[in-house]
């Protein structure tokens, strides 16, 4: 395929004379930015260096880069002379301007453009916490979701704790056969329910053992809450504040942050030109403001800082979004738009840079390219970060406590237990170990094993 690809871009271009054995060098116009254009030492890489080597490859072309000199993308002004990579390429210093040259109307009129090798749009980006979405379950949003879990974990352990030491200690459950156990499994989820609201549900542990549970368990619930309605209030506050900001319309409706794009670039004529009562509005805004930047890194840097929407061109703001996982881009994109190689009008070059860019296309080229430039650092650290949400680790010491108050507060009624075993061993003149395990049997195996064992001792009498 790819043989075939290139005899077909070989016969184009010799039919067009554009491809010789002593081809001239081109002079390529660039422009340094990220990740299109980086330089490395001495040498440029950058998503249209790869790209550039991809066309030569099956162009045949020779070639030697340079940075635009004035550091622009090429606009005119009002003497109708254009800066920039554009006008390198109208004044001849340039052959070709490979960089995220925006296709325009009136670039079209004064260079010609090749088909686009990107395709992009209008979007804003601002940080992640600015642009908290309302949820339908936001009650659950102050923990997280192992937060939950670990919460639901401890509370179904010192349910269970609570029932053993109710059956184990003699001062909660003192003659087995006579009295009614109070703290049942049901009693005792109710029980530590109640802590959990600040209400008691009697009746109440009597014993060491059950208090010292019970006292751990409402020390954990108090701490709970109090992280709980002190995370919830962070999150009301910062939503009433900034509300959800999803979309352009969104951005326009509110005064709280400010947006901007660049100044005197395609995306602030794309505003200024339109005739969309919205993005109207949303320009004069701007320029009432004052809150243009002069570049992507100012944007960038005031939309890490908080309070400010950067709208710009969607595939430059999601590199931003893949290198600073605090940042998040917009859904919505608006004015698309295209990417493309830049020649000086009526140039042969231009027919054949278009076939190869659509074959680069076709091929997956393009798109491995881009996923390669465009590779997000922020795999784990998205999700880690992105939410306000505690995590179990953010409390481990108030669940280390609880699991360690759960252990002593067992151990405390198995020593209660195993006292009121020597004292009646001593009593009745039987072994300790017997008297346990008597003990036992009645408060967890069934009634007639216990009748069984005191029948003997009856007969003995």
């Amino acid at each position: 395929m790819k043989g075939y690809t290139a005899l077909l871009l070989c016969v184009a271009a010799l039919s067009t004379g554009t491809v010789t054995a002593d081809a001239k060098e081109l002079s390529i116009t660039t422009i340094k930015e990220d990740p299109y254009t980086m330089s490395r030492g001495s040498e440029l890489e950058g998503f249209c260096m790869d790209l550039l080597t991809e066309l030569s490859k099956t162009l045949g072309l020779k070639y030697n880069v340079h940075l635009v000199k004035d550091n622009r993308y090429g606009a005119m002004d009002a003497s109708g002379n254009w800066n920039g990579m554009i006008g390198e390429i109208v004044r001849g210093e340039a052959d070709l301007a490979v960089a995220p040259l925006t296709l325009t109307g009136v670039r079209e009129q004064h260079v010609d453009m090749t088909t686009p090798f990107m395709q992009t749009g209008i979007g804003f980006m601002l940080r992640k916490d600015v642009a908290s979405e309302e949820s339908t379950v936001s009650l659950l949003a102050p923990f997280s979701t192992n937060m939950w879990i670990g919460i639901i974990v401890a509370f179904l352990l010192t349910g269970l704790c609570i029932f053993l030491v109710g059956r184990i200690s003699p001062s909660e459950w003192a003659e087995p056969d006579t009295e009614q156990h109070d703290f049942t499994l049901l009693h005792s989820f109710w029980y530590i329910t109640g802590a959990l609201t600040l209400q008691g549900a009697g009746p109440h542990p009597k014993g060491l053992s059950g208090r010292f549970v019970s006292a751990i368990w409402w020390l954990f619930a108090l701490v709970l809450l109090a992280c709980y309605f002190g995370n919830f209030s962070s999150t009301l506050h910062s939503n009433s504040k900034h509300g959800s900001i999803c979309t352009f319309k969104d951005l326009a409706n509110q005064d709280m942050i400010e947006y901007g794009t660049v100044e005197s670039g395609s995306t602030m004529f794309f505003f200024k030109n339109s005739k969309n009562p919205l993005l109207e509005r949303i320009y004069h805004n701007m320029e009432r403001k004052k809150s243009f930047v002069s570049n992507m890194e100012e944007g960038l840097r005031r939309a890490q800082e908080g309070n400010f929407a950067f709208i710009g061109e969607a595939v430059s703001l999601d590199l931003a979004v893949a290198r600073y996982c605090n940042l998040v881009r917009s859904q919505e994109v608006i004015g698309m738009r295209g990417y493309a190689i830049a020649a000086p009008l009526g140039s042969s070059l231009v027919k054949n840079l278009t076939v190869a860019i659509l074959m680069l296309s076709e091929s997956g080229t393009l798109t491995f390219l881009q996923q390669k430039w465009w590779a997000s650092s922020c795999l784990g650290a998205d999700r880690a970060h992105a939410s306000e949400a505690l995590q179990p680790h953010d409390l481990r010491g108030v669940f280390l406590l609880l699991g360690l108050g759960l252990g002593v507060g067992l151990l405390l009624a198995l020593l209660e237990l195993l006292s009121r075993a020597r004292n009646q061993a001593k009593n009745g003149k039987k072994s300790c170990c017997s008297e346990l395990t008597a003990e036992l049997n009645q408060r967890f195996g069934s009634r007639e094993a216990s009748t069984e064992q005191d029948i003997p001792d009856k007969s003995k009498a």
